[in-house]
């Protein structure tokens, strides 16, 4: 019985390969043999996650094809991968990939470690701060002292509770959007909503246009929700939405969906202007595509005096284009899994319908604390105390990055809680590798793109401040210099503990 649970071809795990950047040769050093550079490649794909556990590879002979390489270096580095664990082979069941035994999974996504970790392991991969206190614990009190009416009923409002429908359409309307509570679904968390959109309006095989990077989890997502993405590219700098190639990808392509993060975009942290969004907007209404606006950055401005562009719904008065999709997960804490959608009333019934075959309704608890939160004051407080953490955070971790990696190139976003790094010439991949090994877990760019792209990149949270962030990049400095030298299998240690 094959062992393997997912398969790749041979021109994808090519196009994989060749996007990686090379190791930098050390000055006088030699380079390494072609199978030893296709074992390591194939490896960092597994170890990345990009290439799953369990996944059959091509034939040796198709690999060597796509690669235009000869089946001896196909074979050789599928035997070095053999030899060290990371590939499993049976005689007409083909060859699979693995971990050794000790080894942890690769995570698909950006899950965070767990809290028994972080004594050795500075965690920069996911981008999620601590509870603003005391603002979650008096939410929790607040909203336990108005439960009883909700426990003597069912507790199933697949909508959510009508309360807090009218809360959020009223912050809108205070936004100068007029919306009804009927135009309102309360989700679990941002993913639960784009997971419903995309459940609605795009069926496997469909295309989803999709800013190239963008957030990882939700390509992730949308990849398992078997839709085909499409990629159009930001350009440079943090205003980065190139409208000429939006028009054009949404004319030729078609997509039923596209998904933009047009405040403090994730990873980039690029701000859309009144002109994007109103040009966005207008061109997927030419298309005949609905455009998903992803707002769960959008309160997290860092620069006091920045004024913020209008909402992207703004620029569809008709509401036939634009849905919107919001969170507290960001702006509060990621713990508080409530998100929402804002839509045209028959978007919304047509979500609640559908959500009695998904998961029936959002927790009752955490929708009365964040309608407390918002009713009393309280959320606007909070807020401004993440964004005070978030500013702390980001200019101490620019500092530090400056200071460790000056080679490194990035621009300093005015909001939302990452930046987005050239790394110097060196492989995202290899640093995400080798900084596990040093203490400091960071996302590599191709996690945030499509088939491979933006190898020279990482991402930067603004998760860390302090000598923690000192600290976070001094690791960086260090990961990147073993995989300057080659060194990283051998000079690598392993992380100290680590006390702020």
């Amino acid at each position: 019985m094959a062992q393997w649970t997912s398969a790749v071809g041979a021109t994808q795990l090519a196009r994989l390969i060749t996007s990686q950047q090379p190791r930098p040769a050390a000055a006088g050093a030699r380079k390494p043999p072609a199978y030893r550079s296709l074992a390591d490649g194939i490896r960092l794909l597994v170890l990345e996650g990009r290439v799953p556990v369990a996944a059959r590879l091509p034939a040796e002979r198709e690999l060597a094809t796509a690669l235009t390489l000869s089946r001896t270096t196909v074979a050789a580095a599928y035997e070095s991968l053999r030899a060290e664990g990371f590939l499993e082979s049976r005689r007409g069941a083909g060859s699979w990939t693995c971990v050794p035994a000790g080894n942890p999974l690769p995570a698909r996504g950006l899950e965070p470690l767990p809290p028994e970790a972080l004594g050795s392991m500075i965690d920069l991969g996911c981008a999620a701060l601590p509870a603003p206190e005391p603002w979650l614990t008096r939410a929790v009190q607040g909203a336990l002292e108005e439960l009883p009416p909700y426990a003597h009923t069912h507790g199933d409002y697949p909508a959510g509770l009508p309360a807090l429908r009218r809360m959020l359409a009223d912050r809108y309307t205070e936004r100068g959007i007029p919306t009804m509570p009927e135009q309102i679904m309360v989700t679990t968390g941002a993913m639960g909503a784009i997971d419903a959109i995309c459940h609605l309006f795009a069926g496997r095989g469909e295309r989803i246009a999709v800013e190239s990077p963008s957030y990882a989890n939700i390509l992730q997502l949308m990849r398992e929700a078997g839709v085909r993405l499409v990629p159009v590219a930001m350009s440079d700098g943090l205003t980065g939405w190139d409208l000429p190639t939006w028009r054009q990808v949404l004319r030729d392509a078609a997509p039923r969906l596209a998904y933009v993060v047009a405040d403090f975009h994730n990873p980039t942290g690029a701000l859309a202007t009144d002109e994007q969004r109103r040009a966005m907007v207008e061109a997927a209404r030419s298309a005949g595509t609905v455009l998903v606006a992803d707002e769960t950055m959008a309160e997290l401005q860092l620069d006091p005096d920045l004024e913020m562009p209008r909402p992207v719904c703004a620029f569809d008065p008709a509401g036939s284009t634009v849905v919107t999709v919001g969170s507290a997960s960001k702006a509060f804490w990621a713990g508080m899994r409530i998100g929402w959608v804002r839509a045209a009333p028959d978007v919304i019934r047509s979500l609640v319908a559908a959500r009695a075959y998904a998961d029936l309704g959002t927790p009752v608890l955490e929708q009365l604390a964040v309608n407390w939160l918002m009713r009393t004051g309280g959320w606007a407080q909070a807020v401004e105390l993440r964004r005070a953490q978030a500013r702390e955070n980001r200019d101490a971790l620019v500092a530090a990055v400056r200071r460790e990696l000056p080679d490194w190139e990035f621009e300093v976003p005015r909001g939302g809680l990452t930046l987005w790094a050239r790394a110097g010439g060196l492989s995202g991949s290899r640093l995400a590798e080798v900084g596990e090994r040093v203490g400091v877990r960071v996302p590599s760019g191709p996690r945030f793109g499509v088939d491979g792209a933006f190898e020279g990149y990482v991402r930067l949270p603004f998760t860390v401040g302090g000598p923690v962030a000192d600290e976070a990049a001094g690791r960086l400095a260090a990961a990147a210099r073993l995989v300057t030298t080659g060194a990283a299998g051998t000079d690598a240690q392993p992380p100290r503990t680590f006390v702020a």
